[in-house]
C-alpha cells in the first residue's frame, strides 16, 4: 500500500475514534444529568429512596459480580479493602442515600447544580494539592462563580422552607463525597469500570438491610417503574456511563474530558422543567447560571501536571500509557 494512502487511512481511523469517544462522553454526561430528574420522578411516584438504591445496586452489583470475583474477594478485587471501602462510601450506597434523600426534599435542579459544582471544586483543590496542577485565572474565576451560585441557591432554599435547605445541604455533602472518588481513582490508578464494579458489588451488602427493614412489597409502584429504574440506574448510570467516561479519558485525554461535566447541570435543569414541572425562581436561575458558567470557565483549561502524573490507566490491570493531549 502507498505510504501516503496508509497515513491518510490511519488519520481517518483516529478521527473516527475520537469522534466516537466524544459522542460517548456526551451521552455519559446526559445520563448523569438526567439521573437527578429520573430519580426525583420515581420518588414522587411511589418509590422510596431505599427502593431506588436497592434496584440500582442490586442490578449493577449482580451484573458486575463476575468481574470482581475474577480478581478475588480476599483483597477486594485487587485494590485492598481500605481502598475498596473508601470507594464504597464515596460513590456507593452512602453517597446515593444522600443524593436521593435530598431529591425527596429539594428540586432536581438544585441537585443537578449543587452536586456537580461541589464535585468540581473538590476536583480543583485536589488537583492542585495532590497532583501539582497549576492555578490559572480561569480556575479562580470559575471557582468564585460557583461559590456565588451556591450562595444564591442557599438564599433561595432558605425561602423555600426547612426541607429545601436540608435537601440542599444533602446535595452539598453528596458532592463532598463524590468529589474525592475520581481523585482517588486517579491516584490509585484504578480503571473506571473496575472501580464501578467494586462499588456496585460492595453495595450489595445493602440488600439484606433493605429487605429486612425497608421493603414494602412490589405493589408500591407499577412494575414498569421498577424496570425503568433497573435499566437506567443499574445498567445505564452505573455501568455504561462510567465505562464511556473512562474510555473517553483514554482516547481524548483528561484535558478534553474535563470540558464535558458542565453539561450535567444543563441537562438536569432543562429536563426538570418538562418532566417535573419545576421552574426555578429568579434567584435560583441566577445561582444555576453562575454555577454552570463557573463550571465551564474552570474546566476550559489544559491542566498542568507533574510528569509522573501525565498518564492514565490503559486497561483493567492498571497498565499505563502516556496521556493523549488535545
Amino acid at each position: 500500500m502507498d505510504p501516503i494512502v496508509e497515513t491518510d487511512l490511519r488519520a481517518a481511523a483516529e478521527l473516527r475514534r475520537r469522534r466516537l469517544a466524544a459522542a460517548g462522553m456526551v451521552f455519559a454526561v446526559l445520563l448523569f444529568g438526567s439521573n437527578f430528574v429520573i430519580s426525583r420522578h420515581a420518588v414522587l411516584h411511589g418509590m422510596s429512596v431505599y427502593d431506588i438504591m436497592a434496584v440500582r445496586f442490586g442490578t449493577a452489583g449482580l451484573l458486575l459480580l463476575p468481574l470482581v470475583l475474577r480478581r478475588g474477594l480476599a483483597n477486594c478485587s485487587g485494590v485492598g479493602w481500605g481502598r475498596g471501602l473508601f470507594l464504597l462510601v464515596s460513590s456507593g450506597f452512602p453517597m446515593s442515600f444522600l443524593m436521593l434523600t435530598g431529591l425527596s426534599m429539594a428540586p432536581a435542579a438544585h441537585g443537578a447544580t449543587i452536586t456537580p459544582g461541589t464535585v468540581t471544586m473538590i476536583g480543583i483543590v485536589g488537583s492542585v494539592t495532590m497532583f501539582g496542577a497549576a492555578i490559572s485565572r480561569n480556575l479562580v474565576i470559575g471557582t468564585l462563580g460557583m461559590l456565588a451560585g451556591l450562595a444564591c441557591l442557599a438564599i433561595a432554599g432558605s425561602a423555600g422552607g426547612h426541607a429545601t435547605v436540608t435537601g440542599d445541604l444533602l446535595f452539598f455533602c453528596c458532592g463532598l463525597l463524590w468529589g474525592f472518588y475520581p481523585l482517588m481513582i486517579q491516584r490509585w490508578r484504578i480503571d473506571g469500570l473496575h472501580a464501578a464494579a467494586i462499588v456496585s458489588v460492595l453495595s450489595l451488602v445493602y440488600l439484606p438491610l433493605y429487605f429486612a427493614f425497608f421493603f414494602r412489597g412490589f405493589e408500591i409502584a407499577p412494575w414498569q417503574a421498577f424496570a425503568v429504574q433497573a435499566v437506567y440506574q443499574g445498567v445505564l448510570n452505573m455501568i455504561v456511563a462510567l465505562w464511556l467516561w473512562g474510555r473517553a479519558a483514554h482516547v481524548l485525554g483528561a484535558a478534553v474530558v474535563g470540558r464535558f461535566p458542565p453539561l450535567i447541570p444543563v441537562t438536569g435543569t432543562a429536563l426538570a422543567i418538562p418532566v417535573l414541572g419545576e421552574w426555578p425562581g429568579p434567584i435560583q436561575w441566577i445561582g444555576i447560571a453562575l454555577i454552570i458558567s463557573g463550571l465551564f470557565v474552570a474546566s476550559w483549561r489544559r491542566p498542568a501536571r507533574q510528569p509522573k502524573q501525565d498518564q492514565v490507566p490503559q486497561d483493567r490491570d492498571g497498565e499505563a500509557e502516556p496521556e493523549r493531549r488535545p
